[in-house]
């Protein structure tokens, strides 16, 4: 690639990383980049998550004051999420991925609405094994196709951790970045990466995914659900638009 893309992907992989960290939408980003860059479909999609890992590195050494205290459960559930990847990304190299186009805006709508809801007292149990099963399917979607799944993510960790927005966002940031990482080793033997430009992208995630947190615990009080919230169903739109009107 020439010095202009690289650098172009450079700032793009910045932007879609404080996208990421703070809404969860890095591949709004990222993903529209490396097609309009001339990249097919299927290798953006792959060469998008293996960049995207890069996100949850930066954004846990941006996140230590919220991540304090949660290394325990991120071992409790970071092997969940891993697995979840690794399925989502073998379902992305074996199928077409026309149900899951048509699937994803509902879910990512269903989840926006989940988080605006009123704050309940009591919550079901992070161990409790129908929270396990959503969090494992939000992981097969994150490693199979991606766009908004963090939101899913926050919203799934939400209803089961009793912590500020800001740490169960950290949290969320991790998690996805476990699922994210074993698509990508699956994706970098088997699928069509295109390491020119995954490499400044990548470049760029961990930049923007350190920077992300420091304005993530900025957003007060529900002010990230909320914004979170929006965005993602601004995103079902536009993905239900796409996946309806064709």
């Amino acid at each position: 690639m020439i010095v202009g893309e690289m650098a172009g992907l450079l700032a793009a992989g910045v932007a879609a990383g404080v996208v990421s960290t703070v809404v969860s939408l890095a591949s709004i980003v990222s993903y529209p980049a490396l097609l309009a860059f001339g990249l097919p479909p299927l290798t953006a999609n792959v060469t998008n998550t293996v960049a995207l890992m890069f996100t949850a590195v930066g954004a846990a050494a941006g996140s230590r004051p919220e991540l304090a205290g949660q290394g325990p459960r991120v071992l409790r559930l970071g092997w969940i999420t891993a697995l979840g990847g690794a399925a989502g990304a073998a379902l992305l190299l074996v199928t077409p991925s026309r149900t899951f186009e048509q699937i994803a805006p509902w879910l990512i709508a269903g989840a926006s609405l989940l988080l605006v809801r009123p704050p309940r007292t009591g919550r079901h149990s992070e161990h409790g094994l129908l929270m396990r099963l959503a969090l494992f399917a939000v992981a097969v979607y994150v490693g199979y196709f991606g766009a908004a799944g963090g939101i899913l993510m926050f919203a799934v960790l939400s209803t089961v951790i009793e912590r500020s927005a800001a740490h169960v966002n950290a949290l969320k940031n991790v998690l996805s970045g476990l699922a994210n990482c074993v698509a990508a080793i699956g994706f970098a033997l088997f699928g069509p990466v295109d390491w020119g430009a995954a490499l400044p992208l990548a470049a760029g995630f961990l930049l923007g995914g350190w920077i992300g947190p420091a304005i993530a615990r900025r957003v007060p009080g529900q002010g990230l659900r909320y914004l979170a919230a929006a965005c993602g169903l601004a995103v079902a739109v536009k993905l239900g638009y796409d996946a309806y009107a064709s």
